[in-house]
């Protein structure tokens, strides 16, 4: 019998986060980011509940053959372009999308052989300086790619760096438009946190929009608002169950390096799942945890493979019962993702990409 730990993915929550999305923007189309293995939820799993999406966007070319294979025919962006001159023989029979961020992959497409010319989105640093041209040098490259033959339709993008704040959308519009509004072509520019927090603006939602993680059910500005403020549902759910149950006296200490000591008599439990599995090994005392559907906290250090949990709440708790490390218990309470890995001291981003491969996932 396999170890109890187990991840599922929820396709109706998948459905209600892009219908939640699609009411913040509903003039805009939308490519759902399905990079990193979406989000660590399995690409297969979340494709029934993404297919209402206009368009899917990823890094990789084995993940765009993957979503070709389920069947999608609609749009699909490749987030970083190109690598390689022969990348673009697979992008043309795949018919995929490109970003185009740097000079060289314009070299490479001047040298591409093709019969069918390819829509690419060119990509502005407006501020985020990860990837993309300058402002000054965005027309110079968009001229270059407009004398292509191998070129069909472009369209503009940027990338906002801090749009989870107020007003961190400003400064980049205004680069954006000033090396931009005269030329033609959709515009893409807002993520998650962008279409939640900033929605209502025309200017910042344009013609297409792309969404990670809010799709996911993590709040994309969680500190200010969690995810039940934004109406979305966790899409992963991340169980296990007690294999052990130790009763420690008043003075006993509790895993490696004895960081935790009991005040007083009380029940631990020991669950199956561990860093190895992704759980975050810096995840301290304290964490949040479902039992039962009971909310508790974690003791201790996480090792490879358990993690110890406090039974004093759910008292009648033992072993073979169920626990939630982040989403939804089976019997419907919720722990969002957020709310783990600001616990330890990350994102719920990471949480979900650091699941790991030797825990099963399936979709309900």
């Amino acid at each position: 019998m396999p170890r109890p730990v187990h991840a599922l993915t929820h396709t109706d929550a998948l459905r209600h986060n892009l219908a939640r999305l699609r009411q913040s923007c509903p003039q805009s189309r939308l490519l759902a980011v399905v990079k990193a293995n979406a989000y660590g939820h399995g690409l297969a799993h979340v494709f029934d509940g993404l297919r209402g999406a206009d368009g899917f966007a990823l890094l990789d070319l084995n993940e765009a053959q993957s979503v070709r294979e389920l069947g999608w025919r609609g749009p699909v962006l490749l987030l970083e372009g190109v690598f390689e001159q022969r990348d673009l023989e697979l992008c043309s029979r795949l018919d995929l999308w490109n970003v185009v961020h740097h000079e060289g992959q314009i070299d490479m497409l001047s040298r591409h052989k093709t019969q069918v010319p390819q829509r690419v989105f060119l990509k502005m640093n407006s501020g985020m300086n990860r990837l993309g041209f300058t402002p000054q040098a965005f027309r110079s490259a968009w001229v270059r790619l407009n004398a292509l033959p191998q070129v069909d339709e472009i369209s503009l993008m940027t990338h906002f760096a801090r749009a989870d704040d107020a007003h961190g959308v400003d400064a980049q519009l205004q680069v954006f438009a000033q090396h931009s509004s005269d030329l033609p072509g959709e515009r893409s520019l807002a993520n998650s946190a962008a279409v939640l927090r900033h929605g209502e603006r025309d200017d910042v939602t344009a013609d297409w929009v792309r969404t990670g993680v809010a799709m996911y059910g993590s709040s994309p500005d969680h500190g200010l608002h969690d995810a039940a403020h934004w109406g979305l549902r966790p899409a992963m759910s991340l169980r296990s169950r007690v294999v052990g149950v130790q009763q420690l006296k008043a003075g006993d200490s509790v895993g490696y390096g004895g960081v935790f000591t009991a005040p007083q008599d009380m029940a631990v439990g020991i669950v199956a799942c561990g860093y190895a599995d992704g759980y975050p090994r810096q995840a301290p005392t304290g964490t949040p945890v479902l039992v039962n559907g009971v909310r508790t906290r974690t003791l201790g250090r996480v090792s490879m493979d358990m993690l110890c949990v406090d039974l004093s709440a759910p008292a009648a708790a033992g072993i073979g019962d169920e626990v939630t490390l982040w989403g939804s218990a089976s019997s419907g309470q919720v722990l969002c993702i957020d709310e783990v890995a600001q616990a330890a001291g990350t994102v719920g981003y990471e949480l979900m990409c650091a699941l790991a491969a030797r825990v099963p996932v399936s979709a309900v």
